[in-house]
C-alpha cells in the first residue's frame, strides 16, 4: 500500500520521461568524447577531468533524479520503486515513485550537513581574487624531468622559468585538495597551509576548486539533489576547469586551448575576470544546493 504524502509535487508520466530524455540527450553530448577515449586508453587533461579527479561516472551522470519532494507518476516509474532509498507513495489519489527521504537522511544525514556546513560558511565570504591560478604552477615547482602530473604536455615556459613564477609571486591557495599537491618546495611558499580540518575556516568563494567543487556535493548527495541543478553545477565545472587549465603552466595549443599567461599583469587580469564570473555562478548554485539540503533536514 502506497504511503500517501499531501505535500509532494506530482509529475505525470510524459512530463518526467521528457524531462528524463532530455537530460540523457544532454549528458551524452557532454560525454561523448571521454566514453570514446575509455575505450582507447586515450586522455584529456580538460575534458576528462572531471571523471577523473571525481568520481562520478558518465552513466551515473546520465541517471535522471528529479530530487526530493517530487511523486513520478505512471508505470515507468514502478522500476524505480526497488532503487535504494525509494519508495511508493500516493499523492491525490494517484500512486507513485518518490524517494524516501527519511530513509535517505538516516544514512546521508551526516554528509548532508557537512556539505551544508561548508556551503553556508562559503556562501558568507568575500571572494578572494588573488590566487592568478598559481595552483598548478606549484604542483611542478622545481620537478625533475618527467616527474610533471601531466607528462604529456609541455611547460610553456620550460621548468626554470616555471620556478622563477612561483618564486616570483606570492601563492594565495586557500583549498586543501590543490594544496595537497603542490610540490615539497611550493608548500613553504604559500601564504596558508591548508588542511582538511581547517577548510570550513579557509573556504571562500572566489577560489576556483570550491566552485568546481559543488559538482561534487550535488552528485554526492544524489538521487536527493534534481539532475537538472547537478547538470548545470556540471557545466560550470567544466567551464572553470577549461580556464584552470589555460592558466596553467601547460601548453595545451595543440589541443585548441590558447593560455591565459598569468605571468603577465594582462593575464592576470583576464584570469581574475574569468573568476568573477564564476563566483558569481558558483554563489546561486551554492544557494540552491543550501536550500535543498536544508529541506531535507529535520
Amino acid at each position: 500500500m502506497p504511503v500517501t504524502v499531501p505535500d509532494l509535487v506530482a509529475l505525470d508520466e510524459s512530463t518526467w520521461l521528457a524531462a528524463r530524455t532530455a537530460h540523457e540527450v544532454r549528458v551524452d553530448a557532454w560525454t561523448l568524447g571521454r566514453r570514446a577515449r575509455a575505450s582507447t586508453g586515450a586522455a584529456h587533461p580538460v575534458e576528462d577531468f572531471l571523471f577523473t579527479y571525481y568520481s562520478h561516472k558518465p552513466a551515473q551522470l546520465r541517471r535522471w533524479h528529479p530530487g526530493a519532494g517530487v511523486v513520478l507518476l505512471g508505470g515507468a516509474a514502478d522500476v524505480r520503486a526497488v532503487w535504494r532509498w525509494h519508495s511508493r507513495a500516493s499523492v491525490t489519489g494517484r500512486d507513485g515513485v518518490t524517494l524516501d527521504v527519511a530513509a535517505f537522511v538516516a544514512d546521508r544525514g551526516d554528509a548532508v550537513r557537512r556539505s551544508l556546513d561548508l556551503m553556508r560558511a562559503t556562501l558568507e565570504r568575500t571572494p578572494q581574487l588573488r590566487c592568478f591560478g598559481l595552483h598548478e604552477w606549484a604542483m611542478v615547482h622545481r620537478l625533475a624531468p618527467g616527474q610533471q602530473r601531466h607528462e604529456d604536455w609541455p611547460l610553456r615556459l620550460g621548468q626554470r622559468a616555471t620556478d622563477d613564477v612561483v618564486e616570483s609571486q606570492p601563492l594565495r591557495c586557500s583549498h586543501f585538495d590543490a594544496f595537497r599537491f603542490f610540490t615539497p618546495t611550493a608548500r613553504p611558499l604559500n601564504s596558508e597551509q591548508p588542511t582538511r580540518q581547517t577548510q570550513l575556516q579557509l573556504e571562500q568563494p572566489g577560489c576556483l576548486h570550491a566552485t568546481m567543487d559543488l559538482y561534487k556535493v550535488a552528485y554526492k548527495l544524489g538521487p536527493a539533489i534534481p539532475s537538472s541543478l547537478t547538470a548545470r553545477c556540471f557545466v560550470l565545472a567544466r567551464d572553470v576547469r577549461e580556464i584552470d587549465m589555460r592558466a596553467s603552466p601547460y601548453d595545451l595549443s595543440s589541443l585548441g586551448y590558447q593560455p591565459v599567461p598569468v605571468e603577465t599583469a594582462a593575464g592576470r587580469a583576464q584570469y581574475v575576470t574569468a573568476q568573477r564570473e564564476f563566483t558569481a555562478r558558483g554563489q546561486a548554485l551554492r544557494a540552491e544546493l543550501i536550500e535543498v539540503c536544508e529541506h531535507l533536514l529535520p
